[in-house]
């Protein structure tokens, strides 16, 4: 059953159980990603050049944890007031491929020549980019029915950094064929997308109609900020 939509200002007890499971989920695939940074894969070490050598080998790891890092603040649990079923299934989806993520990363470090190996863990962050997204979409829409109030007068800044780490990760995932790890390098055009979003939002005399056609109801509190809502 779907669960029944709290009054503004209120917090559903859900949310504090939905924020705890998802929280600890990213500590542990955070973890995850950190115990796969050892040194059992640098062979015998004879100078310091060999050792530099080894330690720049894990940089394909380092990147996943701060890719991971960036592709799962989307969508924070602190911005929604209440659940409902929707929204439950959307993050539970997300949270499946975070916890791919370690797995994924480890075939990337170990079967980066196959196409496979190079292209699972580009593919695994844009699925958790996409569902953050998609559930931050289900919360703003219908004047962020499940949003807190503050969140979604704040929405424009948000739904523009989903959407950049979409774009980046489906850029990632076409590159990943022939570029492998270094197509992860994508993602640092996320804040030059992200502005670019904002500004093309917020120009023009049609910024508040087309907000209104895209769903960006007003605000609580006569906030009109533009923007993609749902």
């Amino acid at each position: 059953m779907r669960r029944k939509p709290a009054d503004a200002g209120a917090h559903d007890p859900g949310v504090t159980r939905t924020e705890a499971y998802t929280d600890a989920v990213f500590a542990i695939a955070a973890t995850l990603l950190v115990l796969d940074l050892t040194t059992t894969s640098f062979g015998e070490i004879r100078s310091d050049g060999q050792l530099w050598a080894a330690l720049g080998a894990l940089w394909p790891n380092l990147m996943a944890f701060g890719i991971n890092r960036y592709v799962t603040l989307n969508l924070t649990t602190r911005d929604i007031r209440t659940i409902d079923t929707t929204l439950l299934w959307l993050n539970t989806a997300r949270l499946l491929f975070v916890v791919l993520i370690p797995f994924a990363t480890a075939l990337n470090s170990e079967f980066n020549s196959f196409y496979a190996g190079r292209m699972l863990l580009p593919i695994d962050f844009f699925l958790v980019a996409l569902f953050g997204h998609l559930s931050w979409r289900w919360a703003a829409a219908r004047g962020g029915h499940l949003m807190d109030p503050d969140a979604y007068a704040h929405r424009s800044a948000a739904a523009a950094g989903g959407i950049a780490a979409i774009v980046c990760g489906a850029i990632t995932v076409a590159a990943s064929p022939w570029f492998g790890s270094y197509a992860f390098f994508a993602f640092f055009l996320s804040g030059p997308v992200s502005v670019l979003l904002l500004r093309r939002w917020s120009r023009g005399p049609r910024a508040a109609a087309d907000s209104g056609a895209a769903g960006g109801d007003a605000a609580p509190g006569g906030d009109t900020e533009s923007g993609p809502v749902g």
